[in-house]
């Protein structure tokens, strides 16, 4: 179409000139001639007018005095009906971050989760008709999904085999983004990756929930010392029984354990004390 449009723009003007020549040299008989000539070269500029280009990964939606007509999703030089309305939409890949949001998890506990989703459009004729302004559409339905999905886990500590927001982040990331995409596809969008960016307990419970993680790790750390002190006195009374280095009757094996086991379970260095009569005296 653009060697026609040209020609009908570039012949249409050269013809009217050369009319309005033949018009000034002969007298009037060439004027009507201008009835052909000056529509032609107006036709071919309306004519331009429907040209258009598309980069790599972009769409253009067609529409004919309201009435749809098309899209064109392949990158190029194009000609189109010039009353057509063009919208141009890009079918980039786009990243979106949430804001920090504060709900309550499945316990009740007040935290801030934050997110950040990978989509983009791939019906470019829903994401026009169907919402009112996608972009935004797209913002509030992942805060809406962040927040649901909040509700749905605890935080942590939750039961035995139970996912949590902390310590199930592939199994979270699965679930936010089969949510989200329920709720964008009317829109026609594809949701390509959603994962938690931010996760914390809020302000106003933060020392409390931290003090009892604290208490948490020290209780763990304790077990593991008394479990790991057991098996070494165990051990040194099982090597002493059996290299028959001395015999021991239970009162003197009860003080042995409790001597080993202030030695490995203390926190601080110990200071040995030498008994210089027998263990009755």
């Amino acid at each position: 179409m653009l060697p026609i449009n040209l020609a009908l723009v570039i012949g249409g003007f050269a013809a009217t000139i050369w009319v309005v020549a033949l018009a000034d040299q002969h007298g009037g008989d060439f004027a009507w001639f201008l009835l052909l000539t000056i529509p032609t070269t107006i036709l071919g500029i309306i004519f331009l007018g429907g040209h258009f280009t598309l980069q790599p990964n972009e769409a253009r939606v067609l529409i004919l005095f309201g009435a749809y007509q098309g899209s064109v999703r392949d990158s190029g030089f194009f000609w189109a009906n010039p009353f057509l309305t063009k919208l141009k939409i890009s079918l980039r890949t786009r990243n979106m971050e949430t804001q920090k949001l504060k709900v309550n998890d499945k316990r009740g506990n007040p935290i801030e989760i934050a997110a950040v989703v990978v989509w983009r459009i791939q019906d470019s004729a829903q994401a026009t008709f169907d919402v009112n302004r996608y972009e935004e559409y797209v913002k509030i339905q992942s805060e809406t999904a962040v927040r649901h999905l909040a509700n749905s886990y605890a935080y942590d500590h939750g039961e035995e085999g139970e996912i949590t927001l902390r310590s199930g982040v592939d199994d979270v990331s699965v679930a936010l983004c089969r949510e989200l995409q329920d709720r964008v596809g009317k829109a026609g969008v594809v949701v390509e990756e959603a994962r938690l960016t931010h996760l914390a307990y809020a302000p106003e419970i933060a020392s409390a929930m931290l003090r009892r993680q604290q208490a948490e790790a020290i209780i763990a750390a304790r077990q593991k010392i008394v479990h790991g002190a057991v098996s070494m006195v165990q051990m040194a009374l099982e090597d002493l029984a059996a290299n028959k280095v001395v015999e021991l009757d239970n009162e003197r094996k009860a003080a042995m354990v409790s001597n080993l086991l202030v030695v490995l379970c203390g926190e601080g260095e110990v200071t040995p004390i030498v008994n210089a009569g027998t263990l009755y005296t």
